[in-house]
C-alpha cells in the first residue's frame, strides 16, 4: 500500500488512527499492539510473503539485542555477536538487493554464465536493515535498552516511515512510544498532520508525477538528446526527485504526527545549501546521520588525520551510493559527491569563498549533473545526457522531448502534460526548491481556522484527482 492511494487515504489512515486511540482508552500496551498490527497489515498489502521476511528480520534482531543488552550488563558484551549480527542484516540485503549485481560482475569478469536469481526486491528493505544495524550496534555500546517485543515490532514497522524513511533512531522513537500522555487523540496533531500529509500528497501527485513523463522520455533518449533537451531532462529529474522524496517524507511525517509521533526531518531546503556539506546536512538528513554516525566516524573520521578523512569521504559516499541500488551509476554518484566533499576541503585551505548566490547556483548545478548519472540507466547514458548539457553534442535548442512524450503516452488515460504545462511546473518547483522554509515549517505555523482550513481541502482535493496515472515513490523502490 502506497501513501498516494485512495486505499491509504480514505480507508486505511483514518481508519488506523481511529483503531488507535479508541483501543488506547482501554488498554496502553493493547494499543501499541494495535499499531504495529496496522502496520504490518500496510506492509503486507503489497506482497504477503514478504511479511514474513520483515518479521524474520525483527525478531532476530530484537532477540540479537537483547542478549547483547544482557552482555552489557554482565560486563560481557560479545563482538562476535555484534558482528554476526550486523553480517546476517548485510546477508538479508545482499541476496535480495546485489546478488544479481554481484553475478553480472562476476559473469562479465570472469566469463561465466552463473544463473542471475532475479528475486523481487521487498519494500522498504535498506530502510529497515539500515534502522536495525544501528539498534545493534547501540545495544553493545550500552545505548538501547531490552524492549519488550511489541514495541519493538512497532518501532521497525510503524508505517509511516517503513517503506521509505525516514531512518529513524530507537533514541528519538520508543520514549515517545512508551509516552502515555501521546496515547490520547489530540485534534491540533491531527489537524497539522493532515496539512503536512497535504502538501507531500500536493508534491508528489502535481509536482512530481508531472515532471516525471519529462524525465523519464530524456532519459530514454539519452543518445538523441539536443543541448535544450539535456538541461529540461536534467533539470525535470532534479525537481522530480526532490518533489517526489521530500512529498513522501511530508507525508510520513504528517501521518505520524496523527498519532502524536514525531518522526525526525528528512528535508531541509537542500537547494539553498552553499556547499556539498551543506547540501548533505539538508538532504536525506537521516541518511546522511547513519553514515556519519555507523561508518565515518567508527573508521576514523577526522581523527585519524588529512589522508585517512579523505580516503574515508569517498569511501562514506560510495558506500552510501551502493545504498541507494545494485548499479554502477549509483556508486558513482557516490563517488561524485565524496570528490566533492574532497575539493571542498582543498577551496576551504585557500580562504577565498564564493559570494552566497554563486555558491548556491554551483552547488544546485553541481548536484543536479551528478543527478543525471544516478538516474541514468548506465554510465555510457550519462555520459551522453551530460555531453549535451555541456553543448558538446547536438548543441542546437530544437525541442523534441514533446514528441517523445506524447509517443510514450498515446492511449493513456492519463495523457502527460503538455510541453507549456510541463515548464511552467518546472519553472514554480524551481522557485519553491529555491525558497526559504519547509513543508514541515509551514504546516507547523498555519492558522487552524478561517479560510486556511478550506484552501487545504482544495489541495487535498485536488491531490486525490492527480492520484490516477501518478506512479510509485521513487525511494520506495530502494
Amino acid at each position: 500500500m502506497l501513501f498516494n492511494s485512495y486505499a491509504f487515504i480514505v480507508a486505511f489512515l483514518p481508519l488506523a488512527v481511529a483503531a488507535y486511540f479508541s483501543v488506547a482508552r482501554v488498554s496502553l500496551r493493547a494499543a501499541d499492539a494495535c499499531l504495529a498490527l496496522a502496520s504490518l497489515v500496510f506492509y503486507a498489502w503489497w506482497r504477503l510473503d514478504f511479511l514474513w521476511i520483515l518479521l524474520g528480520s525483527i525478531a532476530a534482531n530484537h532477540a540479537v539485542g537483547r542478549v547483547l543488552s544482557t552482555g552489557v550488563r554482565t560486563g560481557r558484551p560479545s563482538k562476535a555477536l555484534l558482528a554476526a549480527g550486523i553480517a546476517s542484516n548485510l546477508a538479508l540485503l545482499g541476496v535480495f538487493k546485489y546478488a544479481d549485481f554481484f553475478i553480472a560482475n562476476v559473469n562479465a569478469l570472469a566469463g561465466a554464465h552463473w544463473p542471475f536469481l532475479r528475486l523481487a526486491l521487498p519494500l522498504g528493505i535498506s530502510f529497515f536493515t539500515f534502522t536495525q544495524v544501528a539498534y545493534l550496534v547501540d545495544a553493545f555500546k550500552g545505548e538501547a535498552a531490552e524492549y519488550r517485543a511489541t514495541r519493538y515490532v512497532l518501532f521497525v514497522s510503524f508505517f509511516p516511515h517503513l517503506l521509505a524513511g525516514p531512518i529513524i533512531h530507537h533514541r528519538e522513537m520508543m520514549p515517545q512510544f512508551a509516552d502515555a500522555r501521546l496515547k490520547r487523540l489530540d485534534w491540533q496533531n491531527v489537524a497539522r498532520g493532515l496539512a503536512l500529509f497535504t502538501l507531500g500528497l500536493v508534491k508528489k501527485a502535481i509536482v512530481a508525477d508531472t515532471l516525471a513523463p519529462w524525465a523519464d522520455a530524456g532519459f530514454a533518449h539519452a543518445h538523441a538528446l539536443t543541448f535544450a533537451d539535456a538541461w529540461i531532462t536534467m533539470l525535470a529529474y532534479a525537481m522530480q526527485l526532490y518533489f517526489d522524496f521530500s512529498g513522501y517524507t511530508d507525508m510520513a511525517l504528517g501521518a505520524a504526527l496523527m498519532f502524536n509521533i514525531r518522526l525526525p526531518r528528512n528535508f531541509d531546503a537542500p537547494h539553498r545549501a552553499a556547499d556539498i556539506r551543506e547540501f548533505w546536512r539538508r538532504w536525506h538528513i537521516t541518511l546522511s546521520r547513519f553514515l556519519r554516525d555507523y561508518i565515518y566516524i567508527p573508521l576514523g573520521g577526522n581523527r585519524a588525520g588529512e589522508r585517512r578523512m579523505l580516503a574515508l569521504f569517498l569511501a562514506t559516499f560510495a558506500i552510501g551510493g551502493l545504498w541507494h541500488g545494485a548499479a554502477w551509476t549509483f556508486v558513482a554518484w557516490g563517488v561524485l559527491h565524496g570528490l566533492a566533499l574532497v575539493t571542498l576541503h582543498f577551496w576551504r585551505k585557500l580562504g577565498r569563498p564564493l559570494p552566497w548566490h554563486a555558491a548556491v547556483g554551483l552547488t544546485f548545478l553541481f548536484t543536479s549533473v551528478a543527478f543525471v548519472v544516478f538516474r541514468a540507466p548506465g554510465l555510457r547514458a550519462a555520459g551522453a545526457i551530460l555531453a549535451s548539457v555541456a553543448g558538446l553534442e547536438r548543441p542546437g535548442l530544437q525541442f523534441n522531448l514533446p514528441a517523445w512524450v506524447e509517443a510514450a503516452h498515446r492511449g493513456s488515460s492519463m495523457p502527460a502534460a503538455n510541453e507549456w504545462t510541463a515548464l511552467a511546473m518546472l519553472a514554480a518547483a524551481m522557485g519553491i526548491a529555491f525558497a526559504r522554509g519547509t513543508a514541515a515549517d509551514f504546516a507547523a505555523g498555519f492558522p487552524l481556522h478561517g479560510a486556511w482550513r478550506y484552501a487545504f481541502g482544495a489541495m487535498l482535493a485536488a491531490g486525490l484527482v492527480f492520484i490516477e496515472g501518478g506512479g510509485p515513490f521513487i525511494y520506495s523502490l530502494f
